[in-house]
């Protein structure tokens, strides 16, 4: 690819400066609340830009665009289910979340169960954000940048963007991140959307694209069942059972919801994710389709239907990962090229500091707190900043490791995605049911990860192939662990009536809330604003079908 011109280093050298200023400017620390939580005062276009931030990593932009070059469009059912499980979570688990004033997700099934599921969720999501999300969004970034810079060692890229991170978000705290973050994403939202813009305009138009890939299913969201991408059942089954385990049960996001400074506000911020989650099509996805109908690669006999992305990369030379950082390079003019390498180190360290702040909270609150009951919030916050010190030293030296042991990686991915349902189901049954009791969650946790080694097991010891997408497996781990979380619940002592009290859903709630609104101005009731964007998803789907 080509070189940067002085005037693009400039514009990214002064752009990553300004974010470290800034979220320093803007970090508390003072108290636990104030560091971990960031004051418990944030107002929703904050709460929504910054989980819109924290939500869009390095990997996905190259993931999005990468798969838009080999699919089409499929991969966008990811954020649409996405965005229809952020209005359900929104309009019944996230008041529960804010009102009981935790800290944590783990902390949540505490107070409805009991501390051994707290410590195993914890524990899995610590172990998943240290050696899966950092370390991934660490190595996964350094080869963004490597593209761009070629002479530069992948060690000391990870280690530059790790400082970058790590200066303001161990010092400051979830506060400083989520400042960063705000700045971060409308860099992000306005650099991909001006990439996405040259690239329309190189193809000749939306006209011209939609008569170039009108054919096949380049631009079909519904697939048949054997595509490997998306096959139609798993979008309906398997799709809203991981992405509410992202958006409703992973630290890393709602950490930022909790941050909010009512309900009202984090509800409004997660519609707000759920709005811009819907333009991902056309800013993340449909430029890396766009870079197959300009035949960015220059591949001579570049086949025009689907076929899969080692295929590319093997028989035609075609390394999907570079489809972003190309597009940049080729169609941007100097000094655009520089606004939108920001986008990119945006994603990145945005994603790598929300990781370090959730594996802080989680690690302070769910296990050291829990030790020593009687420390202050001062030592809290000191014992917070050691735990992101450590972890960002843990995830820098494993990040190159990653790609030697690409297949673990590949493995424990999997593996995450099957100890997911388990973690659903036994949210769900918790909240909407009053009769499940500490013992039924952990027997339905702990099902989930006897089947998840069990298939595992099978997959890659044993080499016996299942023959089912893990979009339909999902499902099927979820029901079974439901099942075991019911029985055994039935089989022993009701749960006590004040966890189930103060924890559970009821009609009433909804009632309540009906009571509330009342006198609230149309465009302000998020319900409304909930109903516009579940018809404003149904449409896009209605015109991709």
């Amino acid at each position: 690819m080509a070189q940067l011109s002085t005037i693009d280093l400039i514009v990214l050298v002064l752009y990553i400066v300004f974010i470290i200023w800034w979220a320093l400017k803007h970090g508390k620390a003072k108290d636990s609340d104030s560091y971990f939580l960031a004051g418990r005062d944030l107002t929703w276009p904050v709460v929504g830009l910054s989980l819109f931030a924290a939500s869009v990593s390095s990997s996905t932009l190259m993931g999005h665009s990468g798969e838009g070059f080999i699919s089409g469009i499929a991969v966008f059912n990811y954020n649409w289910i996405s965005v229809l499980v952020m209005v359900f979570f929104a309009l019944f688990f996230l008041p529960f979340y804010i009102r009981s004033g935790i800290f944590t997700m783990p902390e949540f099934l505490e107070k409805r169960f009991d501390g051994k599921s707290r410590t195993y969720f914890s524990f899995i999501t610590i172990i998943g954000n240290v050696f899966l999300d950092a370390s991934a969004t660490l190595y996964t970034g350094a080869l963004i940048i490597k593209m761009i810079f070629p002479e530069a060692e992948v060690m000391w890229i990870i280690i530059g963007m790790a400082a970058v991170a790590g200066s303001y978000t161990i010092i400051g705290g979830l506060s400083s991140a989520i400042n960063a973050d705000v700045i971060q994403a409308s860099v992000l939202i306005v650099g991909s959307t001006i990439l996405a813009f040259f690239a329309m305009n190189e193809i000749g138009g939306w006209e011209t694209f939609i008569d170039r890939f009108n054919e096949g299913f380049w631009l079909k969201l519904t697939r048949p069942m054997d595509d490997p991408t998306v096959p139609w059942l798993g979008m309906w089954v398997g799709i809203p059972i991981l992405g509410f385990y992202f958006w409703a049960n992973n630290q890393v996001m709602v950490q930022r919801v909790l941050s909010a400074r009512s309900v009202d506000h984090g509800r409004k911020g997660v519609l707000l994710v759920g709005f811009l989650y819907l333009f991902t099509i056309f800013i993340f996805i449909m430029p890396g389709l766009i870079a197959r109908g300009i035949n960015l690669f220059g591949v001579e006999n570049l086949p025009d239907s689907i076929i899969s992305g080692s295929t590319l990369k093997t028989d035609y030379g075609v390394n999907t990962d570079e489809v972003y950082p190309r597009l940049i390079v080729e169609l941007l003019p100097i000094g655009l090229i520089g606004i939108i390498l920001s986008a990119m180190i945006s994603a990145l360290t945005s994603t790598l500091s929300a990781t370090l702040s959730s594996v802080s909270t989680l690690f302070t609150m769910d296990f050291y707190s829990k030790w020593n009951k009687n420390a202050s919030s001062k030592e809290k916050v000191r014992v917070g900043k050691i735990t992101a010190v450590v972890a960002l030293i843990v995830s820098v030296v494993w990040a190159p490791f990653i790609e030697e042991f690409d297949s673990l990686i590949a493995y424990y991915q999997e593996i995450v995605s099957y100890l997911a349902p388990p973690v659903v189901a036994t949210f769900f049954l918790g909240l909407f049911w009053k009769r499940s009791n500490a013992v039924g969650a952990f027997s339905g946790l702990m099902s989930g990860l006897v089947m998840a080694a069990a298939i595992m097991f099978t997959k890659y010891v044993l080499e016996i192939e299942i023959g089912l997408h893990f979009l339909l497996l999902a499902p099927i781990v979820m029901l079974l662990s439901l099942i075991v979380n019911v029985l055994v619940s039935l089989m022993t002592a009701p749960p006590e009536l004040e966890k189930v009290e103060k924890n559970t859903w009821t009609v009433q709630i909804w009632k309540d809330e009906t009571k509330e609104l009342e006198g609230t101005v149309w465009y302000k009731n998020f319900r409304f604003q909930a109903l516009l964007l579940v018809i404003t998803c149904f449409g896009m789907y209605y015109f991709f079908f």
